[in-house]
């Protein structure tokens, strides 16, 4: 059994927080201008999203997300004695590929979509940029 001190907790609690915004900070607005206006032709032509997308039930879904990765982050990496860099990248490669498996392939295969080549394009696109953002400062927010 082990005693953690306030400090700890304190300091742990810190960064779940800082991991969670290290996550919505750059999703949000990247989602927001990727989907919604970049390329929001594009996404209109694929036929698969709604015409009035609903902002606070997206926001809602990140905060999710946000939670659940910045809790998974110092599970994964218990002991980063790497750089944070390195560590995020890595952070970043395994959570996007999971995170690419049911935003991007699932979808696909469930929704009738115009173009699955460009949508597939798009979302691994997307999913790229996010979490090569995210990832590094998910291992700024979780560093010792």
């Amino acid at each position: 059994m082990s005693v953690v001190s306030a400090g700890e907790s304190s300091r742990s609690s810190r960064s779940f927080w800082l991991g969670v915004a290290a996550y919505l900070a750059p999703t949000f607005p990247l989602g927001f201008f990727w989907h919604l206006a970049w390329f929001e032709g594009t996404y209109r032509a694929l036929a698969i999203y709604r015409a009035d997308p609903i902002i606070p039930l997206g926001l809602a879904s990140m905060a999710v997300q946000a939670m659940i990765f910045s809790w998974a982050y110092p599970r994964l990496f218990p002991a980063d004695r790497g750089s944070a860099l390195k560590a995020g990248l890595l952070y970043g490669l395994v959570m996007g590929l999971l995170s690419w498996s049911f935003t991007t392939l699932a979808v696909a295969a469930k929704h009738p979509v115009a173009s699955i080549v460009d949508y597939m394009v798009l979302e691994t696109g997307f999913t790229f940029v996010q979490f090569l953002i995210v990832g590094p400062l998910m291992a700024l927010a979780h560093r010792n």
